[in-house]
């Protein structure tokens, strides 16, 4: 069933994947990046108004989505019986690269450089570790559900695999001062990233909604039940 959870991770993909380059073409139109002079960074490209404001609002509202899905997520392994600890690992790495994302957006690299680096790292590192995180505990849990044909598995390793060496070779060519090279390689990245990011509807594809469950909390004096204090997530599947 392909219901609004199922279309979430493919909309943020396509989302993420259109305005960049949109910030991209308007930053080169206004002549903000000169290509003569090298392939600009993805930060580059939106340091600037007036793309500088479209680049900080996609990043935002893709961040918004990915913390989202992470949330989904985590719940998704939570009913197949994954551990408190681990999910909570996975979630809380996603949701740090979330937070990185919008960072980036927020802080200009000419603005805010250290802010601006920091977020690119949890963007950048721990976006990848996500990934990697969710590979391993498949690896350890064979029993674990595995939605979609058996292409899934291989295409997860071979795209987290190729975003590493392409973000050891951003750090690496970037600290060689081949600058064009290195922004090619945190290009690709981010695209690798972001069809990691839509192969989650996969995953999703047997969701069938989201559901808000209110219950009181638990105490000597409860309070009366139109007041509920807890907002438990409950993601109903289809059988």
């Amino acid at each position: 069933m392909w219901g609004y959870l199922t279309l979430l991770p493919a909309f943020l993909a396509v989302w993420a994947t259109t305005g960049i380059w949109i910030v991209f073409a308007i930053a080169v139109a206004n002549r903000t990046v000169n290509l003569s002079e090298g392939f600009p960074y993805i930060s580059l490209c939106g340091s600037y108004p007036p793309q500088s404001c479209i680049f900080g609002q996609l990043l935002n509202m893709g961040a918004a989505m990915a913390a989202w899905i992470c949330i989904l997520r985590y719940h998704q392994l939570r009913d197949w019986g994954v551990g408190r600890w681990p999910n909570q690992l996975i979630l809380w790495t996603g949701l740090l690269a979330a937070l990185g994302t919008s960072v980036v957006g927020n802080f200009q690299e000419k603005n805010q450089k250290p802010t601006h680096l920091a977020g690119a790292f949890l963007a950048f590192i721990l976006g990848n570790l996500y990934f990697w995180l969710q590979l391993l505990l498949q690896w350890r849990m064979k029993s674990l559900p595995r939605p979609g044909g058996p292409w899934i598995g291989p295409l997860r390793l071979g795209l987290c695999c190729l975003c590493t060496v392409l973000i050891m070779a951003m750090i690496v060519l970037h600290s060689q001062q081949l600058r064009s090279a290195s922004a090619i390689c945190e290009w690709a990245t981010a695209m690798l990233l972001f069809g990691l990011f839509g192969l989650f509807s996969v995953d999703f594809s047997g969701l069938d909604g989201c559901t808000l469950c209110l219950q009181p909390r638990s105490s000597l004096s409860p309070p009366p039940l139109a007041f509920p204090v807890s907002l438990p997530v409950q993601l109903s599947q289809e059988s």
